[in-house]
């Protein structure tokens, strides 16, 4: 509003009205939303000026809006960070906090809570929401009666348990008394476009409840965070180098693992250890030809994508998945292709879900060619998803490089050899010295801040931030008394980063390790049976304050390495099983039991 238009409406005389503009010239959208706030108290109070100097403002004190966020990979975080943004540049008072850092007692006294979550393996919530998530289903849960809230849950519709944690809030909160401003919302890998409109209605919501009436809002969910010291992210990834590609298993192992170094030089983009490295691949281009040939597609033909029109073989490349099937595309394929016996197969949530897990999109496409529009079949895919490797280097080490430690999806399947996405991308059809696009994204899994003691379990590419964890440690002449649990297949073929480890066990940067390989005899032994057979002296390190990390595949290693340190905590401390688990709740809550897992 212009100032001439403020002085046909304003009951202020000319020179209060100058006054006026002089405050608040200059102020930011939350110091002038405390100032409303403010002003609005006085005139409810009756009062006719300020009060005097000293004395403590009066304004009608707005609730907070509390935005809280389980987040494995940082997409719950970033949305519940976009969240915030929105809801302060709307003029509310916003308290934004990890559902790990958050304590559960504070629960009874909000008012307006926003929630979103990711969901990790089979239905679980992601390890920093684990004991909020346990604390709603107790008996310690209080009532919510009067609280406001809203849930965005993020998951994969290729997992049976699909945004499960989200629901099991959702279902909470309601159960304990709560109501629900705006109806949650479930997103597929593709979250963005509904993630927006969730944090503007919610957002929206939540803002005409809380203010009453106070002032007019106008909610974007545009508001985002501060920008990090890069212009390099997700959306607008840096164009990197890679420049070595070395395979760091032996040739007669049954894996083929993968070592790589990448060039940030000039992107600005900064990392610390337990941080992920994001890669967006493209597609095998012989996937795609053959694919255009099954379906009888024009390659030179265009599509529209978010407002610019694409050749549909370069859209197929870069744009849409073409590896990990999911029930949608199943669906949505029988349907376009009228294809029967696929709609009957899509009924069948459990033979569904058995098929697509042995077959990429080539292989559905294979076996049910029809002829269909370009537009048809992206209409059946979701679009290409950036894969995330924990960076296996210290940049304290290598300055403007990133390491990645990647196992290599191939196997063999209907006659036909088949890559993962990403690993093939980067394994067989980038050479060194081509160019990938990637970013950088930060995660909770952190060193201590002081010199801390650090266990370290991290079997197969699991040994990727243990590295980088020990490098930086390395670099910056920490203390730390370091521990490294690792396991792999065989002694001869899969000792990654071998020579490394010895080197630093001999200079004392590595202060013990032990090794687990399970095929170099007749019983197997894992990582989990090297902790039972030490526990003694992994209880004595957890009693000096050791920080204990746990990086590899979550279904089967994490669960059984879970409870091994449960186990050794009840034998060794001379603990019940339920205080052994109150113990280990405990290290989580103080971050000295982390976990990176997939």
């Amino acid at each position: 509003m212009s100032s001439q238009n403020t002085e046909l409406t304003s009951p202020l005389a000319a020179e209060q009205l100058t006054q006026l503009n002089k405050i608040t010239a200059g102020m930011s959208a939350n110091q002038l939303s405390w100032v409303s706030g403010y002003l609005y108290g006085l005139a409810q109070a009756g009062a006719g000026s300020l009060p005097a100097a000293g004395a403590p403002a009066a304004p009608a004190e707005l609730p907070t809006l509390t935005v809280l966020y389980g987040s494995q990979t940082g997409n719950a975080k970033g949305v519940a960070q976009q969240a915030a943004a929105a809801a302060e540049a709307a003029g509310l008072k916003v308290r934004c906090v990890s559902m790990g850092d958050y304590k559960a007692k504070e629960l009874k006294s909000e008012t307006h809570v926003l929630i979103t979550s990711c969901t990790q393996g089979e239905g679980d919530p992601p390890d920093d929401a684990i004991e909020f998530h346990a604390f709603l289903a107790g008996k310690k849960a209080p009532k919510l009666d009067g609280v406001k809230y809203s849930v965005l849950a993020l998951g994969d519709s290729s997992y049976e348990f699909f945004c499960q944690t989200g629901k099991d809030f959702d279902e909470r909160f309601a159960k304990l008394g709560a109501t629900a401003i705006e109806p949650r919302v479930d997103c597929d890998v593709e979250y963005e476009e509904p993630a927006a409109g969730w944090i503007e209605r919610a957002v929206a919501a939540m803002a005409k409840d809380m203010q009453a009436g106070v002032a007019q809002v106008t909610v974007s969910a545009a508001a985002t965070p501060a920008a990090s010291a890069s212009a390099y992210n997700k959306k607008n990834p840096f164009t990197a180098t890679l420049e070595t590609n070395q395979k760091i298993t032996g040739r007669d192992s049954v894996k083929d693992i993968r070592h790589f170094e990448i060039s940030l030089e000039g992107s600005g983009l900064t990392y610390q250890p337990g941080d992920s490295l994001g890669i967006w691949f493209r597609n095998d281009e012989k996937n795609v030809d053959e694919i255009i040939e099954k379906l009888s597609l024009d390659a030179a033909a265009t599509i529209e994508i978010d407002g610019e029109q694409v050749a549909v073989r370069d859209a197929l490349i870069r744009n849409y998945e073409l590896t990990l099937s999911h029930p949608g595309f199943v669906s949505k394929y029988a349907e376009v292709t009228a294809n029967a016996e696929l709609a009957k197969l899509a009924e069948d949530r459990q033979a569904l879900r058995e098929y697509i897990d042995v077959r990429q999109i080539i292989d559905i496409i294979r076996e049910h060619a029809a002829k269909i529009s370009a537009e048809q079949l992206v209409s059946c895919l979701r679009r290409l998803t950036p894969r995330l490797y924990s960076i296996a280097s210290s940049q304290a080490e290598v300055e403007e490089e990133v390491h990645l430690t990647v196992g290599v999806v191939r196997y063999d399947a209907f006659g036909e050899e088949h890559f993962g996405g990403a690993s093939g991308f980067l394994a067989e059809r980038l050479e060194e010295g081509g160019e990938v696009d990637v970013f950088v994204e930060h995660s909770h899994f952190r060193l201590p801040e002081d010199n801390s003691p650090v266990i370290m379990v991290g079997p197969g590419t699991g040994i990727a931030p243990f590295r980088a964890f020990v490098q930086e440690i390395d670099a910056n002449e920490r203390e730390n008394e370091t521990w490294l649990f690792f396991g792999n297949p065989t002694f001869t073929e899969d000792f990654l980063y071998q020579i490394e480890w010895q080197s630093y066990l001999k200079d004392g940067v590595l202060t013990k390790i032990d090794l687990a390989f399970s095929r170099d005899q007749a019983e197997k032994i894992y990582v989990q049976d090297r902790m039972l057979e030490k526990a003694a002296e992994l209880w004595a390190w957890l009693e000096k304050g050791a920080y204990f990390y746990v990086c590899g595949d979550a279904n089967r290693m994490a669960k059984d390495v879970h409870e091994a340190l449960v186990s050794i905590v009840e034998q060794q401390g001379g603990k019940s099983r339920e205080e052994a688990e109150n113990y280990v709740s405990e290290l989580r809550k103080n971050k000295r039991y982390q976990r990176d897992v997939y």
